[in-house]
């Protein structure tokens, strides 16, 4: 059981690092509070609840990843070096891909609900 605390611990630190190191971990951690309030103003199924959250812990889970690369990346060397670049901009491509994904679906859920609030 302590080992599993000190694990969870570590986790924490990480989530905590990714929120003070990485900028946009903040900007996406922000737009996922944002879907999540639209979540309940607008009323969303269970299953909608369940995509939303999928999505937001997916680009941030995504996001975290990439800031670990990409700080492994400049431990290795902090001079250009182009095998370099390439798996940083690989990794970047992976949040870019998943959260272009999320951004769809999150319209295609959100959008009928707005129109008809409006309507």
């Amino acid at each position: 059981m302590r080992t599993f605390m000190k694990g969870f611990v570590y986790a924490m630190d990480g989530i905590f690092g990714s929120w003070t190191l990485g900028r946009n971990f903040r900007i996406q951690s922000i737009i996922g509070l944002v879907a999540l309030v639209l979540c309940i103003a607008l009323n969303l199924l269970i299953w909608e609840w369940i995509v939303v959250f999928i999505l937001i812990g997916g680009v941030l889970s995504l996001e975290t990843i990439n800031t670990s690369i990409e700080k492994l990346c400049d431990l290795i060397s902090l001079d250009r070096d182009p095998n370099i670049k390439t798996i940083k901009d690989l990794s970047a491509g992976a949040v870019l891909i998943f959260s272009v994904i999320s951004l769809i679906i999150g319209c295609l859920i959100f959008i009928p609900k707005i129109i008809l609030v409006f309507s």
